[in-house]
């Protein structure tokens, strides 16, 4: 059997993350990762056509879009360069990082552009299927007379809508909603609302730090149609307070609940791009080293708690490699919402469930958690569901050079019950 090589993310970047609002957003799936790419690549000291493989992780599908990672592709000028768009529901992005570091470790490649995009804001509206079902009597119609007998049968209520990012966000197997889910983790470990809202209050104030410090370096201005300039994510906001986060309403379980917008992530369109590398392609293009790509690992639980994905992915990484989780110096956990971060704190730290749900002998330990989401998380910055995997993992690398520190370790919770988790290394110490 031929050893794995090694894996290298030597450059990335991403777009800001622009805050969804009533009006869809000025940029579509491709439009955020090729301004991302197109920067990156324009930075390189090799041809485009040197890559093998562009691979982009995406929820948000449009038919005028199909295979996203292609049209990416495409109008960066890469037309002889495969491209193939993978989903893993909130951990696209970092599916599409694995699957690339995947292909290059069995030396199928040297190169591989991999990342995330979506436009949640250009989410679809649809119809119910009666009008679907009803267009096409309708169309099919031979005769006026048999279009008029169609036009009769039609009824107001085949123009209900439907709107795509809300079932999107709703779990088909056990029919709650992301939130509520968020809600299940909360009773669970009895987490109140004070702790979530502090936990938001941080996010936020950590996100404005590193906003108005300039830390996030990665980010790479992007212009609309009308020549408006992005720069900044603006879902970061200066005058949270906890006073302000406790008037707010529990949106999910309006009577029990304690799940608000302001301690949840925001529905967000943006894009991330990172360029990965084999140790062949870093020695013949003498590309710098931001970290080495040591090991990805998945794992499912119940979609009814999905939010605890992170507590079970990161438990089978550390272990499989003979780690704790003081063994990491930082860590981004996508913040999905307040509950989850907080519910997993509490899991690993739970003797019951480690032993139950995670099949230890005792409990994992407590993390320091003046060691995650450094930077600020999803809930000021928002969660483009499938950008937010590369981002955490692009954060995680400056993080690392920043602070002089070894070993990161970037996971998200998965929508339909999942986790996954990454453990990058800086090795330029």
């Amino acid at each position: 059997m031929t050893p794995m090589r090694n894996v290298y993310i030597v450059d990335g970047a991403r777009t800001p993350f622009l805050k969804a609002r009533s009006h869809v957003g000025p940029f579509s799936n491709s439009d955020l990762a090729v301004d991302c790419a197109r920067n990156l690549l324009m930075r390189q000291n090799f041809s485009r056509d040197e890559i093998n493989e562009v691979i982009i992780g995406s929820m948000i599908g449009h038919p005028a879009e199909p295979n996203v990672a292609r049209v990416i592709g495409l109008r960066l000028g890469m037309e002889k360069i495969p491209a193939f768009t993978v989903q893993r529901n909130c951990a696209s992005g970092l599916q599409a990082l694995d699957t690339a570091a995947k292909l290059i470790a069995s030396g199928d490649h040297e190169l591989v552009l991999a990342g995330g995009t979506d436009d949640m804001s250009r989410s679809p509206i649809m119809f119910p299927n009666a009008m679907a079902n009803w267009l096409g009597d309708f169309t099919s119609a031979r005769t006026l007379t048999a279009r008029l007998k169609v036009l009769t049968q039609f009824r107001p209520s085949f123009l209900a809508p439907i709107i795509g990012v809300i079932q999107g966000l709703m779990d088909p197997t056990v029919g709650l909603s992301m939130g509520q889910t968020a809600e299940n983790v909360a009773y669970l470990f009895n987490i109140t609302r004070a702790e979530m809202d502090a936990f938001a209050l941080r996010s936020q104030q950590r996100s404005l730090y590193a906003q108005t410090h300039n830390l996030f370096t990665e980010i790479v201005p992007i212009y609309d149609k009308k020549g408006r300039c992005y720069q900044l994510d603006d879902g970061v906001r200066a005058d949270t307070s906890l006073e302000k986060l406790a008037k707010l309403k529990p949106y999910f379980d309006k009577i029990y609940g304690a799940v608000t917008p302001g301690n949840s992530a925001q529905i967000t369109d943006g894009a991330a791009v990172l360029l990965l590398a084999s140790e062949a392609a870093v020695k013949k293009y003498q590309l710098p080293v931001l970290a080495r790509i040591i090991d990805t690992q998945w794992s499912a639980l119940s979609p009814a708690i999905m939010g605890l994905g992170p507590a079970h992915s990161i438990v089978k990484l550390l272990t499989k490699h003979k780690m704790g989780l003081n063994d990491i110096q930082y860590y981004e956990i996508n913040e999905a919402f307040a509950a989850q971060v907080l519910g997993c704190y509490a899991a690993w730290q739970d003797k019951d469930y480690c032993v139950k749900e995670l099949g230890l002998k005792e409990a994992f330990g407590k993390i320091n958690t003046e060691t995650v989401n450094v930077d600020g998380g999803a809930i000021a910055l928002g969660h483009p569901i499938g950008a937010s995997g590369a981002r955490i993992v692009l954060r995680l690398v400056h993080i690392l050079a920043r602070e002089k520190a070894r070993y990161g370790v970037a996971s998200l919770c998965i929508g339909g019950g999942q986790g996954g988790a990454m453990l990058i290394e800086n090795i330029n110490l």
